[in-house]
């Protein structure tokens, strides 16, 4: 995920600039130079990998304290993510909302479940662990919004900055909404089968009392006893490689 993120954005300094260069150069007067998002893109590497190496610090340090933190966090998340809806919607008013087109709504919706779905289906082509697709899965539909918001405030002018300001905001607000809704689905009902699945693997490894049982001979190491004639005992002893 770390590394997913961290080049994801250092492509994006020059991928995202070339891409609204080639579909908006028609109707803005921008040059190519002037897109580069040198200043946004250094503050997203430094707030995302600096939180992260702090984190990998702690979990090496103090596990205990880690854990503690992580379950801090995502409660955090959870009720921030709350707070941010219902902001939104009080902020923006149920006028303006009412004001976007159904299909910016529509593509909203669609733009992060097309990404998890993409990503979730390349890994498994590619036969990536079911960890590793999730991860993938995730970091695919859910996109840098702050990268976004500032290379538009960059590059538009300010009378056409409303308008696209609306759109980030909602695919925001959709892909945390569909990514918490798969994370509490896999808490309820995958994380079972891939414990099963994870079990299933190992049969072949498995060693049981029954099957030592069966398999069990006896110990030779000292010799056999062997029955002669006239009811008498042998013992032969028997060499044994160190």
């Amino acid at each position: 995920s770390i590394i997913m993120t961290a080049s994801s954005t250092l492509l994006a300094l020059f991928l995202m600039p070339l891409c609204l260069w080639i579909y908006s150069r028609h109707w803005i007067n921008t040059a190519l130079v002037q897109l580069l998002p040198l200043g946004a893109v250094s503050l997203t590497l430094g707030s995302t990998l600096l939180p992260i190496g702090l984190g990998v610090l702690i979990r090496y340090r103090h596990p205990r304290a880690a854990d503690l933190l992580v379950k801090i966090s995502l409660w955090s998340l959870l009720v921030t993510l709350v707070i941010l809806f219902i902001l939104t919607g009080t902020m923006l008013g149920p006028d303006l909302l009412a004001h976007i087109p159904a299909s910016v709504y529509a593509i909203a919706v669609l733009m992060p479940l097309a990404g998890y779905a993409l990503g979730y289906g390349l890994a498994t082509i590619f036969k990536m662990p079911p960890h590793c697709r999730r991860t993938v899965s995730l970091e695919t539909g859910c996109q840098n919004v702050q990268l976004c918001t500032a290379i538009l405030k960059l590059t538009f002018p300010p009378e056409l900055i409303g308008g696209m300001y609306m759109f980030p905001l909602l695919y925001a607000l959709f892909q945390s909404a569909e990514a918490g809704l798969f994370v509490l689905a896999y808490k309820m009902y995958g994380r079972d089968s891939y414990k099963q699945d994870a079990l299933g693997e190992e049969e072949d490894t498995d060693i049981s009392y029954k099957k030592l049982k069966e398999e069990e001979v006896a110990d030779t190491s000292y010799g056999t006893v062997t029955a002669g004639e006239h009811n008498s005992v042998q013992m032969e002893p028997t060499q044994t490689a160190l």
